[in-house]
């Protein structure tokens, strides 16, 4: 019996309450819970109704996600310096988790676009062009180095997923979490749905709860094997699960999440829970979700006995960054044996109830259960601890086998789409192309592979929802950010892409995005593989989608083709399975030695198109794609 999970051995983090330890940390007992979140400037000077957020101590208005981003990855090694010399010696992988990446940078750019200019800095305004920034101030290759699309459970899904490369032996060492910014885009598409508080601060699980704030920051956490640390925190569980109901609202009963926060606590060895860290966006069907999802993980009699802390009340909604800072929050709560307090607490809703307290209690704390939800209905659950002690057997690795593979040159007729899948052929056309893109390439797979239900889903797109966010964004450009459209704004997100196809084919597993650069259909097929070798999932379908346009072309060139293909990556080797996956180079950085990539002629395959292969009749022993200017994926392929 060996130490399972990894441990925390330093961290970089700012919100909106500070830097370091202030960006996460609570009064010591028997004070209130300080919140940040006030009237914002540029959100009320773009015409919002409810312009409350919290802002991040970064001075100016450009490049502010990357610039974030950097303060808390430079923090970060600055601290490893501190706990582990010689690190930068070692193989370093990194994995974060956004929900709206450079979009301030891409702002300007649609903006030049539409008036025919050229971009200057087409990186700066994907999604992974902060990360790609904040990288090479490192100055040191990274593997795995990846970027996680799911939304506003990026980070907890990002250190999960670094938890799993650990294990798989890909890095001696990870740096995982999430950043995001606050911009008019995101502001703008949140108060459409009217999930924006009109009062701050929130009210999480209280009565008359009207939504949230929007907040900003990133964490960044350096994390090792367990067995090699002599002290905690640890995190010692990870769990993740798609609702398979909805885009945008969550499953009522919690059944979703519950089943993430199970099976994190499985993973930990069953611990008893002293805190949970609540994702707690303080909107109606939210938390009456995860109160409902909580007592079903605690049972009963135990839901009202466990402190539930909702840190978005105090620093905003943080998106991509938030649930690796709510997790930073618990590992100060361990440390110091403090029952954190909320801010916001008034009367509570017996119809989302749980224990909130108004000030701190000093208590013994040694495990908290971090919860974590998205669009497209991703839930994520991490367990940490200060239990050094706490022993559970080592997870069996397992191989995971590439199987069937099915492409999507084009969208199918909405009509012959609306008949795959039995549903409304209006909805299919609120849809973006990118996501019926994916959808029919996952339906063409069920042809092969048969019914997909309860198989989890990585989705990789190289430049993500840029299409879709061109024409939300020249919405806002043109009548004001008042007229954002609700209706499209959740297509703005590349996690809905997962969620989609979660719910169209009952993929209750682990389900969401990654879009670390034009390599992403790859990043995808190692992502799922990694998953399925770590027993997360039986199944899971591999996504490469592209939804090429004007766009695209104008901020890319013409890399990039329209078209998508899906792939089924088993833990059985069945009759289908084509080859077992090997090893895997999610690299930025330092790739100087690598070739062109997968070529046909003279042209290096991008994008959806490096899993073309798989979908052919001959089968290559790697596939590999490089991601201008300083990244590319090479996944090993073993004939079986």
């Amino acid at each position: 019996m060996t130490l399972n999970g990894v441990a925390v051995v330093a961290f970089g983090a700012i919100s909106a309450l500070g830097e370091g330890l202030d960006a996460v940390r609570g009064g010591g007992p028997g004070s209130d819970a300080k919140t940040v979140i006030a009237r914002d400037d540029e959100l009320a000077a773009a015409g919002l109704s409810r312009p409350f957020a919290a802002r991040a101590p970064v001075a100016g208005e450009t490049d502010r996600a990357a610039r974030i981003l950097e303060r808390a990855l430079r923090a970060c090694a600055a601290d490893l310096d501190r706990a582990r010399p010689g690190w930068r010696s070692w193989r370093v992988g990194l994995v974060l988790g956004t929900s709206a990446g450079g979009m301030r940078a891409a702002e300007e750019a649609f903006a030049a676009l539409a008036q025919r200019s050229s971009v200057r800095d087409p990186e700066a305004a994907t999604y992974f062009g902060p990360m790609a920034r904040a990288a090479r101030t490192l100055a040191m290759p990274l593997d795995p180095c990846s970027l996680v699309l799911g939304a506003c459970a990026s980070s907890a899904l990002a250190i999960g997923v670094a938890s799993r490369w650990l294990m798989r032996g890909a890095c001696d060492l990870v740096l995982a979490g999430g950043f995001d910014e606050v911009t008019v885009f995101v502001a703008a598409g949140f108060e459409s749905l009217r999930a924006v508080t009109a009062l701050p601060p929130p009210r999480p699980f209280g009565l008359g709860r009207d939504g949230m704030a929007l907040g900003e920051g990133a964490a960044v956490l350096a994390l090792e094997p367990a067995g090699r640390a002599a002290a905690g925190p640890f995190v010692v569980g990870f769990g993740a699960t798609s609702d398979a109901v909805h885009l945008t609202a969550p499953d009522r009963e919690g059944v979703g999440l519950a089943r993430a926060a199970e099976k994190a606590l499985a993973d930990a060895g069953g611990p008893a829970v002293d805190v949970v860290s609540a994702h707690g966006t303080a909107t109606p069907f939210n938390d009456a979700a995860e109160a409902r999802a909580l007592a079903r993980v605690l049972g009963g009699g135990r839901v009202g006995k466990v402190v539930v802390h909702a840190f978005k009340a105090q620093i905003g909604h943080a998106l991509g960054a938030g649930a690796a800072l709510e997790l930073l929050a618990c590992t100060d709560a361990i440390a110091r044996g403090i029952l954190p307090a909320t801010s916001g607490v008034g009367a509570p809703d017996p119809a989302a109830a749980v224990r909130l307290l108004e000030r701190a209690q000093a208590a013994p704390v040694k495990t908290a259960l971090k919860l974590a939800a998205a669009f497209g209905g991703a839930n994520a659950a991490l367990v940490v601890t200060s239990r050094a002690d706490l022993r559970t057997a080592r997870r069996p690795w397992r191989p995971a086998y590439v199987c069937e593979g099915a492409r999507a040159e084009r969208e199918m007729p909405l009509e012959e789409l609306a008949t795959r899948l039995g549903v409304p052929i209006d909805r299919l056309g609120r849809a973006d192309a990118l996501t019926r893109l994916a959808l029919a390439a996952v339906s063409r797979l069920e042809d092969h592979a048969g019914p997909l239900r309860g198989a989890g889903i990585v989705v990789g797109t190289a430049l993500a929802t840029l299409e879709t966010n061109t024409a939300f964004a020249g919405r806002i450009r043109e009548h004001g950010a008042a007229a954002a459209e609700p209706r499209r704004f959740p297509y703005t997100s590349p996690n809905a892409v997962a969620g989609e196809c979660s719910i169209a084919f009952g993929l209750t597993g682990p389900g969401f995005s990654v879009g670390g650069g034009t390599h992403a259909g790859l990043e995808a097929l190692a992502t799922a593989a990694v998953l399925v070798e770590a027993g997360d999932a039986d199944r899971m379908v591999g996504v490469a989608v592209d939804d090429v346009g004007l766009a695209t072309r104008g901020l890319w060139g013409d890399t990039l083709r329209h078209g998508a293909v899906a792939v089924l990556v088993d833990a059985q080797r069945s009759a289908s399975a084509r080859a077992r996956v090997g090893d895997v180079v999610l690299v930025r950085g330092g790739i100087e030695s690598h070739g062109r990539g997968t070529t046909v002629g003279a042209r290096a395959l991008e994008g959806h198109e490096a899993l073309l292969p798989l979908v052919s009749g001959s089968l290559p022993t790697a596939l590999e794609c490089r991601s201008p200017p300083d990244a590319m994926a090479r996944v090993s392929l073993e004939p079986v």
